[in-house]
Parts: C-alpha cells; structure tokens; sequence
C-alpha cells in the first residue's frame, strides 16, 4: 500500500463543511500557483504575466464567495483539509517543478487546471444539500469551465499579436539558449573527439568488444566533463542563458549520446560488420549536426556541412592511421 493513502478520505464521504473548506483552500493554492507562474514570467514576459495576475484574481474572489458561504453556514473556523487529504482528488505540481515549465507549457498547465477545478465543482454541487451553497458550487463549475473563455479575454486585454509574438520569439530564444546550443555543442563534441579513439582501438586491436569498452568510457567521460563545464562555467544570471543545470544536462546527455552512436554497432562481434556499421552511423550523425545547425543556429546547411564532415572526416583519419600504423 501506498504510504499515506490508507489515511486519505474519500471525497464521497466528506460533510459539506469539508467540501467548502477544501474548496477554499483549493482556490488558495490555485491563485498561488498563478501569482508565481506571474512572478516567473514578470520579467520576460511581461504581458503574459499579467493574464495569470488576472487568473489569479479570479481565483481569490471565488475564494471570498466560498467564504461568505461557509460563514454563513457553519461559521468562522475553516477545518484544514487540501487536495492531499482526499483519496483521488487531483493534484497541482510542487513549487520546484513549475521552476522548469515553459510559457506554453504554463498556459497549457492553467487550462488544465480549470477544466479539473470544474469537475470538482460539479461533483461538489451534487454532494450538497444547502440551496445556497449548492448554487455557489455550481455557479463555480460553469466559472472553471468558461475560464478558458476568461483566459481569452485576458490574452485579448494584455496580449495582442505584436505583444504576443515578441514574447514567442523571446521563449524560442531562450530554448535555443538553454537546450539546444549546449545539446548541439554536446554532440558535435560527443560525435567528433570519440572518432579517433574509437577507431585508433578498432583498426590497433580488431577486437569489438575492446573497442566496444573503449567507446562507451570515452563517451560517458566527455559527457560528465562537458556537462560539469557547461554548468560551471556560467550560471546564466548575465548571459541569460538560462538554468546552469538545464544546460548541462543537455550538454552532458548529448555529447554521451554522441559518442554512444559509433561505439554501439561494435557489440556485433564481427569486426568488419561493426566497423562498416559505425561508419554509416558517423555519417547519419555528422549529417545530423548540420541539419540541427541549420535548422536551429540558421548555419546555411552547405557551410554547416562542410565544417562538421571535413572536421569528422580529419578526426576519423587519424585514429584509423594511429590504429593502424
């Protein structure tokens, strides 16, 4: 059994007290979550930021009304019951997770989060008796539901196309920034510096599984040391380039990928056959890179690819002629 999960209450059987007060703290916890994706995005994105602000000052005027609502039944003492203390009830992220959502990735949290808040409503004006807050509870089930309407009008109010697409263009950026340049220079690392270690074993032993050995430690190595110099060497405060840890996790994940893709055909126990693998492998990858430069970096392709295969091909030269010789 799951810890904890024998103490939760089922939602059928709370009193209508209960399901007030965990409707109070539940409109508590859902302006939080907007005040702080507002205070997220305040900087950079000043109008979105705004749209949440509203959201939240939504969410605290259902507040009031629930309030005013329990006062008038059973008083001023709210029992302490949230989200947690139901069995089923859904749930909202932790803090230090919303730490690493991304704009689209908040609005799309936000309407979730409405259209969850809306069953719960519906389910909550069934389960009540009292006339009041029966209509309180379902005037706030069709609330939730048209909160995407309300979302719109707010994106209408602060957030119109120029504003919109400047805030669109600044959230690709700083993707670029954060994820795919360090992924990039990862792999390209990864792809280009394994070359010649790889094949230096490959043609020196003719043995797959040395090789094989060789390859794996060469690229989990230079994935743990450029993933610790990319987060070392900039914290991002400055440069904006976002969290030092993202950075190098992209780092240090592709540049191990990198190298993982010419050293795992060299578990085919024919020498030839895994050599003549890896090196279709090398192609697809070095190919690879150019496109992402193109794609991502705007490197015309033709640039991007002569500087990425004549650099693969001078670094696969030299371990087969070190491996050889």
């Amino acid at each position: 059994m799951i810890p904890g999960l024998a103490s939760r209450r089922r939602f059928s059987d709370l009193s209508e007290q209960e399901i007030l007060a965990l409707a109070i703290s539940s409109e508590e916890d859902d302006a939080s979550i907007y005040r702080t994706y507002a205070q997220r995005l305040r900087a950079g994105y000043p109008a979105s930021a705004q749209v949440f602000d509203g959201m939240a000052a939504e969410e605290d005027e259902h507040r009031r009304r629930l309030i005013e609502v329990h006062q008038a039944r059973f008083g001023e003492v709210i029992p302490l019951i949230r989200r947690e203390h139901v069995a089923g009830f859904y749930a909202r992220r932790p803090v230090w997770l919303m730490e690493n959502l991304s704009l689209e990735r908040m609005r799309a949290e936000a309407e979730a989060m409405e259209h969850e808040a809306a069953k719960f409503y519906a389910a909550a004006a069934k389960q009540s008796t009292d006339a009041a807050a029966r209509a309180l509870l379902g005037d706030l089930a069709a609330a939730e539901a048209g909160h995407e309407v309300r979302a719109g009008e707010l994106v209408t109010e602060h957030l119109d196309d120029e504003e919109k697409g400047k805030e669109d263009r600044a959230a690709h950026r700083q993707f670029i920034l954060t994820w795919v340049q360090p992924g990039l220079a990862g792999l390209m690392d990864g792809s280009v510096s394994t070359l010649a270690p790889i094949f230096a074993t490959a043609f020196a032993t003719q043995d797959t599984w040395t090789t094989f050995l060789v390859g794996t430690a060469a690229s989990v190595g230079a994935g743990i040391s450029m993933g610790f110099t990319e987060a070392a060497h900039d914290d991002g405060v400055l440069s904006g380039r976002g969290s030092p840890l993202k950075r190098g996790i992209a780092s240090g994940v592709m540049t191990t990928l990198g190298g993982m893709g010419h050293a795992l055909p060299y578990l085919i126990p024919d020498f030839w056959t895994a050599t003549s693998v890896a090196m279709v492998v090398v192609f697809v990858e070095l190919w690879a890179i150019a496109w992402i430069q193109n794609r991502f970096m705007e490197t015309p392709f033709l640039r991007a690819a002569m500087q990425v295969v004549l650099g693969g091909a001078l670094v696969f030269a030299a371990g087969v002629l070190i491996g050889g010789g």
